[in-house]
């Protein structure tokens, strides 16, 4: 059954004293403590009787009832205590309702049910309605009150009268139809308003039956709104559902229904949460056809049914009602509806009389039991469910959802318990949180009004006569698509499958570019980009390609590799649709945050000209940019808008005359390829190729995917230099909602990076110590403080990230990679955060305690502040933060050094034997016997730790008494040389591997001098072992052996088989420079060589222990080392098992 309400809204001030002129007989009151206390005296500023109304026993079950004598709009209420006395309210609850019964509860945004009270009995407070409430009854029920005195009230509300036109269906088989005038004139705005309310949760409220077979309709189903589109005449037509709204509207109250249709969108509003969807039907589909409810017998009245509900609203709720009599049959029934979303609580227990036990009726899991018997399903979903139980002869009967199409049905046998003692109520369950009404014992209805007014029954801590269920999951508050479940009490989001997190599913999980995964430590990979953090756009997927310039972000569309074309038979253009593996709005938001963008597009032909000429109509062309793209006429690396490629640029094509080496035509292959970088032109949408058709036309294109580096968002810093500066923005809107997130390095112990005010509510973050960050604000219900103490100091001059988020659920705060601290937000509810003042970025509006450091990658809800630009006009504060490597230069590893830049740093891989993004990848080379790779020193070799005056002469005495050598190496080789080091005096140094005992060999890894993970060893050589004037250092196989004796002079001609990697010698990297740069490094290869990732599993085990071997010329002990004798002709170590690293210094006796 519906009632629709067709309402005037006549423009007039609507504050006008409602209660002041009513008689006595429109107040009623649960109770009067006498004559003179009654409610008819509870009249603002009226002395009349005791001065106001006082109930006889002041608790929270007293209420307070005002019949306006019809349905009134209500805008603001006043209260104030009782004259003359210390009786006054601090705070109360205010109802509303149509028909005296069935009460709704008035919630400030949607939360909030209580209301301020008095601080003394004369003072007014007045408080005004942010919705206005059309009702006829109006009911108070005091919360708190004076501690010092009782209940003592007088009120006032304000309004004006409301006028509607009312009609009713009962759900029969008629209808109420209206058809729009004829040739009426069509508009861009169609807008169709009503209130309704409903008896039953499904049904229809509107359809609207246009051409073409299509019907839009309003329809209620298990208490929600839908708009359905229905395309053809059959009532079979499975409907397109376009909008879900709402929860819970058929509980009896008015609810405000508004469709519009704005051009192409359709908004549906119900009560004040509005939805939109993008229509593409044409708006003359529809003709001008409406159609109120389809079934039902219509009258113009509202006669309602009353029904009333009891609220049971925590552990200590019960309700007692007097037993039953034996029925002739034996037996007794029972039956009741029940609404929860609770999946368990205990709903009834009754006395079996024949049985001597008791029953007991409960939800477990959202299912009906009975003892262990289950029945029903679902039942926690928040609808009416009715319940009914007949006792017959030793069995129950249990009937849940009897009038529905999916009701269930059970007979069980159970074993009954004796219950001996009192016949208090007892609860072995859980706790039942929800709303019951329409009991019925033996088939009698009973009057849940007399068990309020104490005449039958007994009870505790109920609300009678209104239902308090919250559907706090509509609208949802969980973000991204979190699905949301509730119970009684509280909602949760489930975020595991949304890729955000926190309460309401708000805070990304992932990065917002490349740059930051890079400076998280990650090397190159497939990584989820979140580019609007808490926004709304979704996370993608795209490559990360770590370069040791830049950080490339990398978007695959459906066609990167070269494609051959051959000429089409009647086709004069070829065109080709690129689809990308990012949405829309992801493409765009990466290409406008990057700082450089670019796609390579090339075009190779024979006989398939391009661009043509300038001046004429181009045969090719292509799309880029937003949406569809527009048409572009130029190619890669030229210019928009030149119709030119980059050899016309460049003025070096094949043919001067044309401006594209394809446009040319011969018949020879040529191309013409570049980069796209104009960002506004980005991506490529399609091309248009136009000379495919004719005979022996030949093209291949190519369009690569998307690349973009640079993040504008994460290295935009400022830097405040004193406690006085800062820089402000507009007002924060976070009302419900708020993310703040950023990273600051200080040498200051305290200050605040950020704050904005309102009237009385503030937002704030700050250093409050060396060692913690608060983040406080105030939403109208008293400041609240989440900290986050560290362990370390954070004014080291490096970079700390700070996350802070605050929703309806709680108030979260992160500090670095420290546990998350969280402030759950007050039981009672929530309030909008309302904010009026600028945002103060590094202070305060009283320029106290101020922020003095750096600030960067500052986003307020997923959007970036700008605080470089803002800081370019702002006296006190600087542009940009320099000093990143203080944070980050501890990624650059093996040597790597950490440069500065600009935005950022990077590793210099120069002095270290890895390469890659942070130094962390090994250079590795396969060696065959005949490879060999030869690295000639300068002459002489120049070491400036070991000399400050270089001689002129090779033959100097310039010594080594030092040398730090690094590798690893596999083979199955033995014995092996691994690396030879000679000098201009005839004085070598060998690394070889030395066959000791029969054992097996294995596949060992090492770096000089300690072996995998074997304890370091250290050695000393005599103090006048020194090592002079290098020449050259020899990988592999040796060319020039004539100074070596025989046994090492064989194993030399012999080379080394297997894998070295990363070798190192004092600063230099002799394989590095062979393999990446053969040209300009002093290097001679020899034999086969080539690149390998064989040295890959040894960098795997990422716990190994730093393997060196120092070289000593200060004799006595160095550790645990003893000198070696025959230290003037050869030094030597050996280190390891079954297999020996040998270390052969060979010196000539120069020095004896």
């Amino acid at each position: 059954m519906f009632f629709l309400l067709f309402f005037l809204s006549v423009t007039e001030v609507c504050d006008r004293p409602l209660v002041s002129s009513l008689p006595p007989s429109s107040f009623r009151s649960s109770s009067q403590l006498s004559t003179s206390h009654a409610p008819g005296f509870a009249k603002l500023n009226r002395r009349d009787g005791a001065g106001g109304w006082s109930p006889i026993i002041s608790d929270r079950y007293q209420w307070l009832e005002v019949d306006l004598g019809e349905r009134t709009k209500i805008t603001a209420v006043a209260t104030q205590g009782r004259y003359g006395s210390s009786d006054w309210l601090t705070s109360y609850l205010l109802m509303f309702s149509d028909t005296g019964h069935n009460w709704r509860q008035y919630r400030q945004e949607d939360s909030i049910g209580s209301f301020p009270g008095n601080s003394n009995a004369d003072s007014v407070v007045h408080y005004k309605l942010q919705q206005p409430a059309i009702a006829r009854f109006i009911r108070l029920i005091p919360l708190d009150w004076n501690p010092n005195g009782r209940i003592g009230l007088r009120l006032e509300t304000y309004g004006c009268p409301y006028t509607s036109d009312v009609v009713s269906f009962d759900g029969g088989s008629s209808g109420l139809l209206y058809w729009l005038t004829s040739g009426l004139k069509r508009t861009s705005r169609d807008v169709v308003t009503l209130k309704f309310k409903a008896l039953r949760n499904s049904g229809t409220l509107l359809q609207a039956e246009g051409q073409e077979g299509l019907s839009l309709s309003l329809e209620l189903e298990r208490g929600k709104l839908l708009l359905l589109l229905r395309k053809g005449r059959t009532s079979s037509t499975e409907p397109q559902r376009l909008v879900s709204l709402g929860s819970l509207l058929d509980d009896q109250h008015w609810h405000h229904v508004a469709v519009e249709r704005r051009g192409s969108h359709l908004n549906l509003t119900v009560d004040k949460h509005t939805e939109r969807y993008l229509f593409f039907c044409h708006t003359s589909s529809f003709s001008p056809l409406c159609m109120f409810p389809s079934q039902g017998n219509v009258t113009f009245s509202c006669a309602e049914p009353v029904s009333v509900a009891v609220t049971f609203t925590g552990p200590e709720s019960f309700l007692q009602l007097p037993g039953t009599t034996m029925s002739s049959s034996g037996g007794v029934s029972i039956g009741f509806q029940f609404r929860t979303w609770n999946k368990k609580g205990l709903l009834l227990s009754f006395e079996l009389p024949q049985q001597g036990g008791v029953a007991w009726l409960y939800l477990s899991e959202a299912r009906l039991q009975l003892q262990i018997h289950k029945s029903g399903a679902s039942l926690n979903d928040g609808q009416w469910h009715s319940v009914e139980l007949n006792s017959r002869q030793g069995r129950l009967t249990i009937t849940v959802d009897k009038e529905e199409r999916d009701s269930s049905q059970a007979s069980p046998s159970f074993p009954v318990t004796v219950e001996n003692g009192s016949q208090k109520c007892r609860n072995l369950f859980s706790v039942f949180q929800g709303c019951m009404r329409l009991f019925t014992v033996d088939n009698q209805n009973l009057d849940l009004i007399k068990v309020q007014e104490k005449q039958l029954g007994n009870y505790s801590n109920l609300q009678i006569d209104i239902c308090g269920i919250i559907d706090r999951c509509s609208p949802s508050p969980c973000e991204h698509g979190g699905p949301c479940s509730q119970s009684w009490t509280v909602f949760h989001c489930n975020c595991s499958d949304s890729g955000y997190s926190g309460a309401t599913c708000h805070s990304s999980v992932y990065e917002q570019s490349c740059e930051a995964y890079k400076h998280n430590g990650n090397t190159s990979g497939h990584f989820y980009i979140d580019v609007d953090g808490s926004g709304p756009i979704k996370p993608q997927l795209v490559y990360c390609n770590m370069t040791e310039e830049n950080t490339w972000m990398v978007i695959q569309h459906n066609n990167t590799e070269l494609t051959r074309l051959r000429p089409f038979t009647g086709v004069n253009q070829y065109s080709i649709h690129f689809d990308y593996s990012s949405e829309e709005e992801q493409l765009l938001a990466v290409i406008k945050q990057s700082e450089h963008c670019e796609q390579e597009l090339s075009y190779h032909c024979k006989m398939s000209r391009l661009l043509n000429t300038p001046e004429g109509s181009p045969l090719s062309w292509w799309f880029g940019g937003p949406g569809a793209g527009r048409v572009q006429t130029y190619w890669g690396g030229a210019q928009p808008g030149s119709q030119q490629c980059a050899c016309g640029l460049q003025g070096d094509c094949v043919d001067l005359q044309h401006y594209c080496n394809c446009d040319a035509d011969r018949m020879e292959w040529t191309e013409d390829s570049g980069l796209l970088t104009h960002k506004e032109s980005l991506p490529v949408r399609s091309l248009v190729l136009g000379d495919i058709q004719r005979p022996g036309s030949e093209a291949v294109y190519r369009v690569g995917p998307l690349q973009c580096h640079g993040d504008r968002n994460f290295w935009n810093a400022a830097f405040f230099d004193k406690e006085t500066s800062y820089l402000h923005f507009p007002t924060f809107h976070g009302e419900l909602s708020a993310d703040i997130s950023f990273l600051f390095k200080t040498m200051a112990s305290s200050g605040v990076f950020l704050e904005n005010l309102g009237i009385k509510d503030f937002i704030r973050i700050e250093l409050s110590s060396s060692t913690q960050v608060v983040f406080s604000f105030d939403v109208g219900n008293g400041p609240l403080e989440v900290r986050v103490e560290s362990s370390f100091p954070l004014n080291d001059n490096r970079w700390h990230r700070v996350r802070a988020e605050r929703n309806v659920k709680e108030a979260s705060l992160r500090l670095d990679e420290l546990p998350v601290a969280t402030q759950e937000a007050p039981a009672d509810g929530h309030f909008h955060l309302q904010l009026n003042s600028q945002l103060f970025i590094g202070g305060t509006a009283s320029r106290q305690k101020g922020f003095r450091g750096c600030i960067r990658s500052l986003q307020l809800n997923g959007v970036t502040l700008d605080l470089e630009e803002r800081a370019k006009i702002t006296p006190g504060v600087q542009p940009g933060c320099p000093g990143h490597c203080s944070s980050y230069g501890s990624l650059c590893q093996n040597h790597g050094r950490c440069v500065e830049r600009a935005n950022g740093f990077h590793c210099d891989c120069n002095l270290s034997a890895y390469t890659g993004v942070f130094c962390q990848t090994e250079v590795s080379a396969s060696f065959k016997s005949g490879t060999s790779v030869s690295y000639t020193f300068k002459e002489p070799y120049e070491m400036s730790r070991n000399s400050s005056a270089l001689p002129s002469s090779i033959y100097s005495d310039m010594t080594l008494r030092g040398e730090n050598v690094s590798l690893s190496f596999r083979t199955n080789q033995s014995p092996a040389l691994l690396l030879y080091v000679s000098s201009y005096y005839r004085e070598y140094l060998a690394v070889l591997i030395n066959k000791h005992g029969e054992e097996n060999t294995s596949n060992l890894f090492i770096s000089f001098f300690q072996i995998d993970q074997n304890a370091r060893e250290d050695f000393n050589l005599t103090s006048d072992g020194e090592f002079n004037a290098i020449k050259s250092l020899v990988l592999g196989r040796v060319h020039e052996s004539d100074d070596l004796d025989a046994d090492l002079s064989r194993l030399a001609s012999l080379g080394f088989t297997g894998c070295l990697s990363v070798v190192h010698f004092n600063t230099i990297s002799p394989l590095k420079e062979a393999l990446l740069r053969p040209n300009s490094s002093p290097v001679i290869i020899t034999g086969p060589l080539a690149q390998s990732n064989c040295g890959s599993a040894a960098s795997a085990n990422s716990y190994s222990a730093e393997n060196t071997h120092h070289l000593s010329d200060q004799s006595g002990s160095v550790g645990s080392g003893v000198p070696l004798v025959n230290s003037i002709r050869i030094d030597s170590a050996l280190i390891g098992g079954t297999k020996l690293l040998y270390l052969c210094i060979f010196f000539t006796g120069l020095y004896l």
